[in-house]
């Protein structure tokens, strides 16, 4: 079977998929996995609270197993890892996270780390997840730049939020490595990190690297408690 990391957009963006593509672009290499990147028709436009995050997890999981037989592991592009501990029950393949495999990279990068989220409704939900982690003592601010995900199609507008957010969660907090906090901001790391001069990590290729290791190095996934 061809080695294939199956990376799921949980909402229904095609837009989002678009900019998730582009960003693991340079993880694509001649002869190694290849990197698919699918939308959740089901979804929502955007996912933007618990109750989308809870919304998506079953159609999510049936994707998963309708795709199993193809993939060699799993990525969740949204920050919020939506129904990440269930897709690991539903494959016996990796499956990976991009809020966990992005707070993880970040932690090797910086001592303090920033998040950038969307909306200030997405706070309180990165923090329970923050705090499941274990790394709440790493985690410097999370701050919102005020837009949805539908409205970060307006490059411009997300980059000046993004910028102004990123120099507030250094300069007023101490971060040292950024985080962006959701998969549609993928467009903007490389501007961002050359304004900001610091670490800017983008969490969906640090989900797909994990991925892309763990089917060279030949890992399963452990069993689930």
């Amino acid at each position: 079977m061809t080695e294939r990391i199956i990376v799921i957009n949980p909402n229904s963006s095609a837009a989002v998929t678009r900019a998730i593509d582009a960003a693991v672009a340079p993880l694509r290499s001649p002869g190694g996995p290849e990197i698919e990147c699918l939308t959740l028709a089901e979804g929502p436009p955007g996912i933007e609270t618990q109750r989308h995050v809870d919304e998506v997890v079953a159609p999510l999981c049936r994707l998963v197993e309708q795709q199993d037989n193809r993939a060699s592991a799993f990525v969740v592009a949204c920050f919020s890892d939506p129904g990440l501990h269930a897709v690991r029950e539903a494959t016996s393949k990796p499956a990976f996270g991009i809020a966990e495999s992005g707070l993880l990279t970040a932690l090797t990068l910086g001592s303090a780390i920033g998040i950038i989220s969307i909306l200030a409704a997405a706070i309180p939900r990165h923090w329970r997840y923050v705090r499941a982690l274990g790394i709440e003592s790493r985690v410097a601010a999370d701050l919102p730049i005020g837009l949805g995900v539908a409205q970060l199609a307006d490059e411009g507008e997300t980059r000046r939020r993004m910028t102004a957010v990123g120099r507030r969660l250094i300069d007023d907090h101490g971060a040292d490595v950024i985080v962006m906090g959701c998969a549609g901001m993928a467009r903007q790391r490389a501007g961002l990190e050359a304004s900001l001069g610091v670490p800017v990590v983008d969490p969906t290729p640090a989900a797909v690297g994990a991925a892309l290791t763990a089917i060279r190095l030949g890992y399963r996934q452990g069993r689930q408690r």
